[in-house]
């Protein structure tokens, strides 16, 4: 029996629309999963709804069971939860009312975790990609640049599996709270810490990567998070950079850090992540809900520079 589902898909430049999609019986080893909840991923997304993913990555920006192509018209996104053979799962799906995918991309929400948290996992996993990628600890003093979602995500592993001081660095005062929430300490730029062994950045800006250089101390690693899409951004490479021999990384999440690479796959680094967002106080990065109907109206603002939106949760 068919079905019709909604999808949202970026169509333009600062445009979205909710279309219509028609779903036969699902294919052998598949399942249908009927959304609950997802989150915009607004990082990414802000960049996918301008347009701006350079033709370089055009491929490797490609999302699990995203369609369309680069630039537009592109069905894109990455946090769903749904219900699937009477199941609670979450999977890496964009925002749909209705779909099939493949068994085993359809991850088991676990029993401590409520369904609504879930639509954190992706960012968690993110968060814990970067805790491999920034290597073994102790950490020491550490000091993490842009407090969004996934550089507070990030900030509370190296605090909770990594046993680091962390703190949470933000040019919005407003970031106080939330870092108190989750039991990490808070600073704006001029009040941060230096000579931190380790320093993450994640706030997607040229200011917050000069602010992160500053911060770091002799030989510290600094672990860069942020993606620009298109944009040219300056790096501050001169003053003390060679001669406190600080090491700059990339990390991101569509592979698997290299020290855990051999032991484990995709799935096992999801499920993981799903497990650690059994602490109550990471609903404090979890926004209002808006319905999924409305996201053509809502993005804008969710989207809007500056805005400081955290986690945005849509409810189906």
């Amino acid at each position: 029996m068919s079905e019709t589902a909604r999808a949202l898909w970026y169509v333009g430049a600062g445009r979205a629309e909710v279309r219509d999609e028609r779903l036969d019986a699902p294919k052998s080893g598949h399942v249908r999963v009927r959304a609950l909840h997802g989150a915009i991923s607004r990082g990414t997304e802000s960049l996918i709804a301008a347009g701006r993913v350079p033709p370089s990555e055009f491929q490797r920006m490609r999302a699990p069971f995203m369609a369309g192509a680069f630039p537009f018209p592109v069905k894109y996104g990455y946090a769903t939860v749904g219900v699937a053979e009477g199941s609670t799962v979450f999977t890496l799906h964009p925002h749909q009312t209705l779909f099939h995918i493949p068994a085993e991309a359809a991850v088991p929400v676990p029993s401590s975790v409520p369904v609504s948290r879930a639509i954190l996992a992706a960012n968690m996993e993110t968060a814990l990609n970067a805790l491999w990628d920034a290597g073994d600890g102790p950490f020491g003093n550490v000091a993490v640049v842009g407090a969004g979602v996934v550089g507070a995500l990030t900030a509370y592993l190296l605090r909770r599996l990594g046993g680091a001081d962390v703190v949470l660095v933000d040019i919005n005062p407003a970031r106080a709270a939330l870092a108190s929430a989750l039991g990490l300490g808070f600073a704006l730029p001029a009040d941060a810490p230096t000579e931190c062994a380790l320093v993450v950045h994640a706030s997607a800006s040229a200011q917050g990567l000069a602010t992160a250089l500053s911060l770091a101390g002799n030989e510290a690693t600094l672990l860069e998070l942020s993606w620009y899409g298109d944009a040219d951004v300056p790096v501050p490479l001169g003053g003390a950079f060679h001669s406190r021999r600080l090491k700059l990384i990339a990390s991101q999440v569509g592979q698997v850090a290299p020290s855990h690479r051999r032991d484990w796959s995709y799935r096992r680094r999801l499920e993981k992540a799903l497990s650690l967002l059994d602490d109550d106080r990471l609903d404090a990065l979890i926004e209002s809900p808006v319905k999924f109907e409305s996201l053509p109206a809502e993005l804008p603002r969710i989207l809007r520079p500056g805005a400081g939106t955290l986690c945005q949760r849509i409810d189906y």
